[in-house]
């Protein structure tokens, strides 16, 4: 968010506009041809939000790593929770507060179909075959229609960013959007295609992305929020180690309606507005503690869409072919080993040599596939001189 280390204080930089390169999805193209190179005047990339997406990232890889893992130690599995009730909504918050700008101009919607929907048929269609192929399992299906394991928030991606436009008219987004996810956490019918249940039970964590402003964030990034996030983590990981007979960490996957997950219906909307409030208290400390300023990691955010993709053919290989089974690694240090290698791994798949390998499946430029937009030069005259051939002096 800002280059100095204080929130507020004498030498306070405020936020870039929302019209950040940064539209939306996790790792968006920059104007420049790679991504981690300065984008040009008026479009530079925002340290902050490619730090938190960058360490949000390395969560999700940390949290699927642990999920062969959890179920013999209790303190791996309160750990786990913890995580997973704050990982995605700050991805996705962040998604949406990138999005403030979207409408329904054709170079919008040519970004969201090269870079949601093209990426979504690709590893919808890979994921599959990697199944029937390492595991061993012909029968696998390929299914447009049922997300396979991460490629949920590629559906929910694109369907937020179709009915941004509608949340920006609404007088009261926030508070439809949660009416919305408690309807849909009563209702078993809504079935799993496209996981609707996920889109409609993370939207307002998408919603609260659009209202809120740079404001809303230095708040956050005050020292003394930053002091009272550890007692808050604390006291977080202790609830989490006394719920974990009590409670299953599946009401923050919001992948399911209250009755498909043993409870009464009337637990649905309540457990909506309580993970809510929690993930919104832990995603409020995660920012708190997210640098403002350059590190080394910074220019690995632009990829985090890469790391998020790429990284469960590693996750479930190794699940597949039974890395996870050895006793070792159902100890603490396995576990600590564990949480190290997934790490690393996903920071690999953020940096630049596997973006170039991989960007024509994330980021296809296609322009092959479109129509040539009549506007779009007026949109940038700079670029358009550029091309433009220097008309001959006469005499």
């Amino acid at each position: 968010m800002t280059n100095s280390q204080r929130p507020y204080g004498n030498s306070r930089t405020p936020l870039p506009p929302a019209q950040s390169p940064a539209d939306g999805v996790p790792s968006p193209r920059t104007n420049s041809k790679e991504d981690d190179r300065p984008a040009p005047s008026g479009r530079q990339r925002d340290a902050f939000f490619d730090n938190a997406k960058y360490l949000a990232i390395v969560l999700v890889a940390v949290g699927h790593a642990w999920e062969p893992l959890k179920g013999d130690s209790r303190v791996l599995e309160a750990a786990y929770s913890v995580v997973y009730a704050f990982h995605m909504p700050a991805f996705i918050i962040i998604s949406g507060y990138f999005s403030r700008s979207f409408d329904m101009r054709s170079d919008r919607l040519r970004r969201l179909i090269t870079g949601v929907v093209v990426p979504y048929v690709v590893f919808e269609t890979a994921y599959p075959l990697f199944k029937r192929f390492v595991d061993g399992d012909p029968q696998q299906e390929i299914s447009l229609l049922d997300p396979w394991y991460l490629t949920w928030f590629l559906v929910a991606l694109f369907v937020w960013r179709l009915t941004t436009p509608i949340w920006k008219l609404v007088r009261h987004p926030l508070p439809l959007a949660l009416g919305i996810a408690m309807l849909a956490s009563v209702s078993p019918e809504i079935g799993n295609d496209l996981d609707l249940q996920r889109v409609l039970q993370f939207l307002p964590y998408f919603v609260l992305g659009l209202c809120l402003r740079p404001e809303h964030f230095h708040l956050v990034r005050r020292r003394s929020v930053r002091i009272a996030a550890v007692p808050v983590f604390a006291t977080a990981l202790v609830a989490s180690w006394l719920a974990v007979p009590r409670l299953s960490a599946a009401w923050f996957y919001h992948r399911d309606s209250a009755q498909e997950l043993g409870g009464p219906w009337w637990a649905g909307p309540v457990m909506v507005l309580a993970t809510f409030g929690c993930s919104l208290l832990l995603t409020a400390c995660f920012f708190a503690w997210v640098p403002g300023r350059r590190t080394w990691f910074t220019a690995l955010g632009a990829g985090t869409l890469y790391g998020y993709l790429l990284h469960g053919f590693a996750v479930k290989g190794g699940d597949y072919q039974g890395w996870f089974e050895p006793a070792a690694l159902h100890t603490p240090l396995g576990a600590v080993v564990v949480t190290v290698l997934a790490a690393v791994m996903v920071t690999a798949l953020c940096s630049g040599p596997v973006r170039r390998v991989f960007r024509c499946v994330v980021e296809p430029r296609m322009e092959w596939a479109f129509r040539r937009d009549a506007a779009e030069p007026a949109r940038e005259p700079g670029r358009a001189q550029a091309r433009r051939p220097r008309e001959k002096v006469s005499a």
